[in-house]
């Protein structure tokens, strides 16, 4: 049987994170839909504190055409997308 697709990677938009003018992403994966985990974010519910003080919205053009897929690969994912905008020059939190 093959695995179930009902993982999600996402990213979030950061206002400037490190106070330096720059803003930055927060890649995460879920089993929920991204945007029930960015809501569960912004009200401290299993939060990273990144998202919770600094994420403004959801770019799903970064992650929806990869959405949604097995556990197994959103976990690869989640490391690949972060790595691909670490390398294009971005500040990245997340992405584990």
């Amino acid at each position: 049987m093959p695995p179930r697709a009902h993982h999600s990677v996402y990213v979030v938009y950061l206002r400037n994170p490190r106070g330096d003018g720059k803003a930055g992403y927060y890649v995460g994966m879920t089993g929920l839909t991204p945007e029930q985990r960015f809501a569960n974010h912004v009200v401290g519910k299993k939060a990273a504190g990144v998202v919770r003080r600094f994420g403004e919205r959801l770019v799903p053009k970064l992650y929806a055409h990869l959405n949604p897929m097995p556990y197994e690969k959103a976990v690869r994912m989640e490391v690949e997308l972060a790595e691909s905008l670490r390398k294009r020059g971005y500040q990245v939190f997340g992405g584990h």
